[in-house]
């Protein structure tokens, strides 16, 4: 794979690294986008089926990228936050019982089981991130694995970290979940779509999906994958969409008691927005056609060699292989505001989380951009 920069939208002198932040948009996406604002000008020419096809598409699109079977159980969302309301929706807990989280987690993935445990007073715990600074990511996962018990009933968490890329080892997590009967939660915004991932082999209860991230979606899209545990659940949303029978414009008056089949229960209100689904299906769709294997493997050639134009004692990064190539941390030990200053006068494009400098490449994006940040980190250390 090479370099895809021209198929995106970027213009001008300007090294973005930040694709965690907020992808910057493909072309097809932005056209897509258009063509759904302009069927608003002609409202006489939409029809009940078009609230529903291009709904299908996006999700057999997304189910092709995540490899599962069964697309139906699948639903739109508008962010993480509303995907994990639903779950919550349909736990009960008992005092005795925990709820595990990891260290720092973002919020969006936290709040919900706060109010979760404190309705029910059971316990929420999160592992922490090891502060030694050799093995940290392999000790971490450890402490992950050694927390879930048999009052564990739900582990929620990222395939990797959102504010370092830490990688987690998700196989061993699910398999300690199934040996004590706990539920898992994944978030996948910061990894799905440019990651390698497998639903079927890893089979989590749940997979929740920002889309205007890696997916290389607009603001305000996410898809949510739930499995048969939540098959009889109850949505946080009373909508018409998420009714048997809801294709049938006729009969939207003769009030269905019954929810969808599978996953149908959980799609948001307007759903079927012409435009948000349009530029998510576009860019899930491209993504496919690169093939993720591909794109993770373009990138950890454009940042592993840089590494060593770092002097580890002066610099924090996680090791490999707990290391994700797409997202992971940098930790000046010193003259940080100094090293941000340099970074925003090259022009570089990056977050700070913490103390940490997060980076986050992608396939439109060369190896000369990542040395470039590196170099400017390695002269004012």
């Amino acid at each position: 794979m090479k370099c895809q920069k021209n198929k995106f939208i970027l213009s001008g002198k300007k090294t973005y690294l930040n694709c965690a932040y907020m992808s910057p948009m493909l072309k097809k996406v932005e056209k897509a986008g258009i063509k759904g604002l302009k069927m608003k000008r002609a409202p006489y020419k939409i029809m009940p089926e078009d609230f529903f096809n291009e709904v299908e598409l996006l999700k057999k699109a997304y189910a092709s990228l995540i490899n599962t079977p069964e697309h139906e159980r699948i639903a739109m969302v508008p962010s993480v936050s509303y995907g994990i309301a639903n779950i919550t929706n349909n736990i009960r807990l008992e005092k005795k019982d925990n709820v595990v989280l990891v260290g720092d987690q973002f919020p969006s993935n936290v709040y919900p089981w706060m109010e979760l445990t404190k309705k029910y007073g059971a316990k929420l715990t999160f592992i922490q991130k090891p502060k030694q600074n050799n093995k940290t990511g392999e000790l971490w996962n450890k402490e992950i694995l050694k927390n879930i018990n048999k009052n564990t009933k739900v582990v929620s968490m990222g395939l990797v970290h959102w504010a370092d890329g830490t990688i987690f080892d998700i196989q061993k997590i699910r398999k300690k979940t199934k040996d004590v009967g706990s539920l898992l939660v994944l978030d996948g915004t910061q990894s799905i779509g440019v990651m390698p991932f497998d639903n079927q082999k890893t089979q989590p209860d749940a997979l929740i999906c920002a889309g205007y991230k890696w997916l290389l979606g607009p603001y305000g899209s996410g898809l949510a994958y739930y499995n048969s545990v939540f098959d009889n659940g109850k949505p946080i949303e009373e909508s018409w969409v998420n009714r048997k029978n809801s294709e049938d414009f006729s009969n939207l008056i003769n009030y269905e008691e019954e929810y969808g089949e599978l996953s149908k229960r959980y799609n948001m209100g307007q759903q079927s927005n012409f435009i948000t689904v349009s530029m998510l299906k576009e860019g899930i769709k491209q993504i496919n056609n690169w093939g993720v294997d591909n794109i993770y493997a373009y990138i950890k050639t454009i940042t592993s060699s840089n590494f060593n134009l770092l002097d580890k004692s002066k610099v924090w990064y996680e090791e490999e292989p707990y290391r994700a190539a797409h997202l992971f941390g940098l930790k000046p030990k010193k003259n940080l505001k100094n090293i941000l200053k340099n970074i925003r006068k090259k022009n570089i494009f990056i977050s700070l989380r913490g103390e940490t400098i997060r980076v986050s490449p992608s396939v439109y994006n060369k190896k000369e951009d990542v040395e470039k940040l590196f170099n400017c980190i390695s002269k004012n250390i």
